[in-house]
């Protein structure tokens, strides 16, 4: 499959199916992560999902969505889907998708992204205290998976489609915006250790 289709159907799934369940999510105090398991051949949606760490602060996007993907009567195998994470995951999240057998995943976010525009910095500094790593210092290529980033999908496509790309970005980024300034007002509320 090629990059642009497969950019532009994972756009879609974070425009409408991710952040409508986490625009719900933040008002109830929890963070704006949210993940999505597809199909590769068809890049049909098998499940979306987003944070529940007001429910368990396992809960993450990544790790929340794979639990309810192993609640569904025959979940599909691992091997035959794709992972879409809104933001780079947690080094809790990148172990829990390779637990569970993906050989990849895409995210929408990057790590600096969730501490400089959402004000969690969680991820980074774990990586750093428990693993001595940089930002950006794990191997994003490995015997497990690989990881890409959707928006350097978007900016490596050709035009017209880089043009539509970038705009779709910049809107999911305004709706994130929105959606940290919810969480954030409430995070003091909630019970969340690294709220």
């Amino acid at each position: 499959m090629d990059d642009k289709t497969l950019t532009d159907r994972l756009l879609a799934v974070i425009e409408d199916d991710i952040l409508p369940k986490t625009l719900k999510g933040v008002s109830g105090g929890n963070k704006v992560f949210g993940a999505a398991i597809l199909r590769k051949d068809d890049l049909s949606l098998v499940i979306a999902g987003t944070n529940d760490e007001t429910s368990n602060p396992l809960w993450h996007g990544e790790v929340h969505t794979l639990k309810q993907f192993y609640e569904l009567p025959d979940p599909p195998a691992t091997r035959d889907l794709l992972f879409l994470s809104t933001h780079e995951p947690c080094t809790m999240c990148m172990s829990a998708i390779t637990w569970a057998g993906f050989d990849n995943y895409f995210y929408f976010f990057s790590h600096e992204d969730s501490r400089d525009s959402f004000a969690i910095p969680h991820d980074l500094k774990i990586m750093k205290e428990l693993y001595g790593l940089e930002p950006g210092g794990y191997r994003r290529k490995n015997a497990f998976f690989t990881a890409r980033s959707i928006i350097d999908m978007a900016e490596a496509c050709p035009e017209p489609a880089r043009t539509g790309f970038i705009d779709r970005i910049d809107g999911i980024r305004k709706t994130y915006a929105l959606a940290s300034d919810t969480y954030q007002a409430h995070k003091g509320e909630t019970k969340i250790p690294l709220g």
